[in-house]
């Protein structure tokens, strides 16, 4: 009885699930409640917001955060772009993955690893919600809700000992939320001279897997795994504080940072010719550096002299000595209405070897026009001698740390002084009572230098940046720093100061760098953003 009682008591249990099932499914289907309740309605501003991130777990970042802006435009530009972007990341990836992975494979004794196939798909990423942060320094951060449910096939193909196994990525989920940060923000295009990016939490990754047509990831343990190993690599690499650092151009060459010192000495002219009526001219030699907006270096007045010599030696911050030159003016100066000019040439800094002197005897010419014919005529000739002593290599180098603090100049600087950096960045709320075309005048130690006029602008940025050589650090000294506004149509009112600030330099002298909003005397609201380095002998 025990063999046929199991039997019948196995035919038994099936015979009543297959029953169960089919009144179960016809009493689901064909037999409808006579009572049906109404659910309940509520808005969603009555819902509290454990309630609403169970409802929506997809609710854009926009919405949920209000620090978060709405970027659809972006979206839109990327599905428009997006078979284009495709083709280039694809390329870039090839190119970056090659050594990477030339570099990897021989620890693991693997004859080759190959592309056979890499495309991301038609779908492109979209962009929930993105967040800017504002800083004092040259810099722009932004935070993107990055989400991804693409159709990426990615084929690689793995051969060792003469066989080759070829694996598949598809399917392919990525949520993240990077930090992104531009920096520094340079006048050359495109306007930042790195990319660091960060992620803010672990990122979510989802994908399938193929391995010769078997779906590995449908293995619930390895599945597991692939997933937690991925995110934990990638956090370990770039979770915040940790970064990617991504150099664009080389921020030296962008940003035009004093790069050396060039020392010009003046020595003597020779038979001049005389500009005055009545006896001889009283000359003086005017140096400037090219493309650079700080105030040209001036000889003493030799009066009554054709033949004059000076033997004064002057110090010069040099940006790019490749492309810059010296160029230097002879006046006769006058008492009283206009300087003549009495001739001029320019010497390119280019053949200049480093700490050697070199002596150059040259003509003075009218202008720098190799065809102009009154170039032919005798001017005289002068006589210089200069050397360029550029900056080391390594302090460079830290001038672009993190910290971004300005270090020690080599020789050339004068003993015990230094070089003073003001970078005037912006203002804001600065207004005048009869015009607002605001402009910066700078003020140390008896000389002035001056922004560019920016035209009916409350809020101006000018970035502009000025250097001051100084024989002693200036801990006893201020800064005079003043908007003004100027106009040409108001005769009666053509200059209007906007406010002022006087900036006492001790603390700069101190830190080595300072960048720092100053409230405006004499203004109602305004306030100006300047940057101060020392960098010391």
């Amino acid at each position: 009885m025990g063999f046929f009682g199991t039997i019948f008591g196995f035919f038994g249990f099936g015979f009543g699930i297959s029953m169960g099932l089919a009144i179960g499914y016809y009493l689901f289907i064909y037999v409808q409640p006579s009572v049906v309740e109404d659910p309940e309605i509520k808005p969603l501003v009555d819902e509290d917001s454990e309630d609403i991130q169970r409802m929506f777990p997809e609710i854009p970042l926009w919405i949920k955060n209000p620090d978060f802006d709405r970027v659809d435009w972006l979206n839109k530009l990327v599905e428009y772009m997006w078979p284009y972007l495709e083709k280039a990341i694809c390329k870039t990836a090839r190119t970056i993955a090659k050594p990477i992975i030339d570099e990897q494979i021989p620890q693991y004794k693997i004859d080759a690893v190959e592309f056979e196939e890499l495309t991301l798909g038609s779908l492109p990423p979209t962009f929930q919600g993105m967040k800017v942060y504002e800083t004092e320094e040259k810099e722009l951060i932004m935070e993107i809700a990055v989400k991804w449910a693409g159709n990426p096939n990615v084929t690689v193909a793995v051969k060792k000992f003469g066989f080759k196994a070829t694996i598949q990525v598809l399917d392919l989920q990525v949520f993240l939320l990077p930090r992104i940060t531009l920096k520094p923000l340079v006048p050359s295009f495109p306007c930042f001279a790195n990319i660091y990016v960060s992620l803010m939490e672990k990122p979510h990754v989802d994908f399938g897997l193929k391995l010769v047509g078997a779906d590995l990831m449908s293995i619930p343990v390895l599945y597991k795994f692939v997933q937690e190993l991925i995110k934990d690599q990638v956090a370990n690499m770039y979770l915040w504080p940790k970064t990617l650092e991504i150099q664009v151009i080389d921020p030296m060459k962008a940003m035009k940072k004093p790069i050396g010192i060039l020392n010009a000495k003046v020595i003597r002219a020779m038979k001049l010719k005389k500009k005055d009526l009545l006896g001889a001219s009283d000359p003086y030699v005017q140096l400037t550096l090219t493309e650079d907006k700080l105030t040209s270096k001036k000889t003493t007045v030799k009066h009554k002299n054709l033949n004059p010599e000076w033997n004064e030696e002057f110090s010069l911050v040099v940006k790019d000595p490749e492309t810059q030159a010296l160029e230097f003016e002879v006046f006769d100066w006058e008492q009283v209405g206009k300087h003549d000019k009495m001739g001029m040439n320019m010497i390119p800094l280019k053949g200049l070897q480093p700490e050697e002197p070199k002596v150059f005897t040259l003509e003075l010419l009218k202008n720098m026009n190799p065809k102009d014919a009154q170039n032919e005529k005798s001017r005289g000739q002068i006589i210089m001698e200069l050397t360029y002593k550029p900056f080391r290599k390594e302090e460079l180098a830290k001038t672009f740390e993190r910290a971004q603090t300005v270090q020690k100049p080599p020789e050339g600087t004068p003993p015990g002084g230094g070089l003073l950096v003001v970078i005037i960045h912006e203002a804001q709320d600065v207004e005048g009572k009869y015009h607002t075309n605001p402009h910066v005048r700078l003020i140390f130690k008896g000389e002035e230098r001056r922004t560019k006029i920016i035209k009916k602008n409350r809020d101006p940025r000018w970035e502009e940046e000025f250097q001051f050589l100084v024989d002693e650090p200036p801990t006893n000294d201020k800064i005079h720093v003043e908007v003004v506004s100027t106009s040409s149509r108001s005769l009666l009112r053509q200059k209007e100061s906007l406010g002022y600030a006087n900036i006492s330099l001790a603390d700069v002298v101190a830190n080595n760098r300072i960048n720092e909003r100053h409230h405006l005397i004499d203004s109602k609201n305004g306030r100006i953003q300047i940057e101060l380095q020392w960098r010391a002998s």
